[in-house]
């Protein structure tokens, strides 16, 4: 660009970031507002009634998404001034910033989609039109109109093209070592995984080994475990970039390291010492594959009503019950496994977490251990694990292996991993949408109608255009949760936010690019048929996004918070 372009750049983006910052703060008032009124609707006696949520619950989800957007624009926002203070806020960074805003502020004002056709507005929340004026500021109206010019949409998608085959459209803004982490994934996934993926999915084949082994050399398995259990002792930021690179290429690849997060953090948390030594190694170096083993079919979400039991003879337990929507089970080497230890104990209180070590299986014989036997689940997409049900009957766990040593505390130490969970799982909605992305821009620009390449129509670059910008809205949300993460501060209601939000972005934008590809997208050899089937479970597992808006309000209304 010419320094006459990015001097205007500069000028406008003081003038209009002062428009912003306004702008934010008038949407976090109207979210306190909004707190207030729906707390009126769900509180008995000055307490939060659960049936009361259940009742509300388009109200309470409602707030869930209003809160989500206000700190999606915050971290927009934020984003841009520390872009800003590095002269690093250039035209593509510019042009997405004002057209989520505009986009985001008018959704705001006049229903925020929690899906395709459930449409929240501010009424929902007991919030009148008159009350809602007085937030939509002259500032507000002013990003809204200037945003929503279609030729801001058609520039940022004219230098999408001038750009791609660049890692990502616009500066993340994290620092150089993370995008030297992304650069070595993005190469290791275009050589080993991208050329592959969409075979290994039409088959529904198995990741092949020798990849897998080649994530371990490259510390994916061990990337957040301490050095002195052989990982590499990073943070939950490196985790993000590594998993939106490799779900990128496919979204299987991308969540097989999703299994160590999940075993690693259980046993940082709650593990005894003996466990972290015995376990954290070979799980850091690949030696060690974990699965969770946490859903029964007639639970669901429900953890709290788990009926598999775990009964104790000397120093050994014996498991009884049903799991179901297991994860690599069969090349799985540990268990994660949740099961009740206390009958007598309702709800959360009776269950206890092993690490119960298991042979490797094959198709042929998938569980070669007594006491445990299963069928595999087929299914539309996350393929290259495979899904599995599994039965239990009597299959034998070492006391040793119970986690922490004491019964009765896995539920608490599930809770404990919630937080990474939910970043790892919107941090691979990322790499999904950005697949999409890079399928439909790449379909855009060849695919000729009319004489005409397709992104010259506007409607198929006002999609683009909006992708890019929602993927970065959702990406800053999730490396700012990953970034409290790491800091050490409470960030389930971020992780949280940035889950619900990357998942709905992820499927707009796989749905989408299916669009731009017309009757061809539908066709299986294209590989965004593949994406729109990898996106749509992100919007179901890790927190069904009704679930991950319950768990948001719930927070956002406990006046202790």
């Amino acid at each position: 660009m010419s320094q006459t372009g990015q001097a205007e750049i500069t000028r406008d983006a003081g003038e209009t970031g002062a428009l912003r910052a306004a702008a934010v703060a008038d949407v976090e008032r109207l979210v306190r507002l909004a707190v207030a009124r729906v707390r009126d609707l769900v509180a008995v006696d000055g307490r939060i009634s659960s049936a009361r949520m259940e009742e509300e619950q388009r109200a309470t989800h409602g707030l869930a998404w209003l809160a989500t957007y206000a700190e999606a624009l915050k971290q927009l926002d934020a984003w841009a001034a520390r872009l800003s203070e590095e002269g690093a806020f250039g035209e593509t960074e510019e042009l997405t910033l004002r057209i989520v805003f505009a986009e985001y502020l008018a959704q705001v004002f006049g229903g925020i989609p929690m899906n395709q056709n459930e449409i929240v507005r501010l009424a929902d929340l007991g919030i009148a039109r008159e009350e809602a004026d007085g937030f939509r500021t002259a500032a507000v109206d002013r990003l809204i109109d200037e945003g929503s010019a279609r030729h801001l949409r058609a520039r940022l998608a004219e230098l999408m093209r001038q750009q791609r085959g660049v890692s990502v459209f616009g500066a993340t803004g994290l620092e150089d070592t993370y995008e030297q982490v992304r650069g070595e994934m993005r190469r290791f996934a275009s050589d080993r995984v991208e050329p592959f993926a969409h075979d290994w999915h039409l088959k529904n084949a198995y990741i092949p080994l020798e990849v897998i082994a080649e994530m371990a050399d490259l510390g994916v398995f061990g990337l957040t475990i301490p050095e002195e259990f052989g990982g590499l002792g990073l943070g939950k930021e490196s985790m993000c970039v590594v998993s939106e690179e490799l779900s990128r290429a496919y979204i299987g690849v991308g969540s097989l390291g999703t299994r160590s997060e999940i075993a690693a953090e259980l046993i940082l948390c709650g593990g005894t010492d003996a466990q972290k030594a015995g376990w954290l190694p070979k799980i850091a170096s690949g030696e060690v594959l974990p699965t969770a083993v946490f859903t029964e079919p007639n639970t669901g979400s429900d953890l709290a009503s788990l009926k598999t039991r775990a009964v104790r003879e000397g120093d050994t337990w014996k498991i009884y019950g049903n799991k179901t929507w297991i994860t690599h089970p069969v090349r799985a080497d540990v268990m994660t496994l949740l099961a009740r230890t206390d009958p007598s104990e309702p709800g959360y209180k009776g269950l206890s977490m092993f690490l119960a070590p298991k042979p490797r299986g094959t198709d042929d014989e998938p569980f070669p251990a007594p006491g445990m036997s299963g069928g595999e689940i087929e299914v539309l997409g996350y393929r290259g694990m495979k899904e599995y049900e599994i039965a239990f009957d009597g299959f034998e766990v070492a006391h040793e292996n119970l986690l922490g040593g004491v019964p009765g505390q896995g539920f608490k130490q599930l809770m404990q991993t919630f937080e990474a969970a939910r970043i790892q799982t919107a941090a691979r909605a990322l790499g999904v949408a950005q697949a999409a992305l890079d399928l439909g821009l790449r379909y855009a620009e060849e695919r000729v109608q009319f004489g005409k390449s397709l992104i010259a129509f506007p409607r198929v670059s006002d999609k683009l255009a909006l992708m890019a910008g929602e993927l970065m809205a959702a990406r800053q949300l999730t490396y700012f949760s990953a970034f409290q993460k790491d800091s050490g501060r409470r960030c389930d209601l971020e992780a949280g936010m940035a889950k619900l939000l990357g998942a709905r972005v992820a499927w707009a934008a796989a749905d989408n690019a299916l669009q731009i590809h017309g009757g061809n997208g539908f066709a299986l050899e294209y590989q965004i048929s593949r994406v729109l089937c990898d996106a749509r479970i992100l919007n179901i597992f890790e927190g069904a996004a009704e679930i991950q808006a319950q768990v948001i309000a719930r927070r956002l209304l406990d006046e202790r918070n």
